[in-house]
């Protein structure tokens, strides 16, 4: 069972409006569609925020998944969507990689 806890907030009537919009769209109360838009809110923050720190290299892959709370695999998926870039080597880390599987395969 949820332990609700109220929260009083101001708004602007242009967002009040749009709330009225959802209530009427989705035949519910006030308090269920506030909830429900914050709930998508911090959920869409979260996996902005991860996107955007493993973009800079601020957080690791497992780091951003945590971030965004999704699954290593759905976060996956959620930055292939995106094309994120985070994957990056070095111009010197990227010989070490050639020179040692060009190693490989000699051997």
């Amino acid at each position: 069972m949820l332990t609700l806890k109220p929260l009083a907030v101001r708004v602007p009537i242009e967002l009040d409006q749009e709330i009225s919009e959802i209530i009427k769209k989705e035949k519910l109360d006030k308090a269920t569609v506030v909830r429900n838009l914050l709930e998508t809110g911090i959920t869409e923050w979260r996996k902005q925020t991860a996107i955007e720190l493993l973009g800079k290299g601020k957080a690791t892959f497992t780091e951003a998944a945590d971030i965004a709370k999704l699954s290593l695999w759905e976060f996956a998926d959620f930055v292939k969507q995106q094309n994120v870039e985070w994957v990056r080597f070095e111009p010197e880390d990227l010989e070490k990689e050639f020179k040692q599987a060009s190693t490989a395969k000699r051997n």
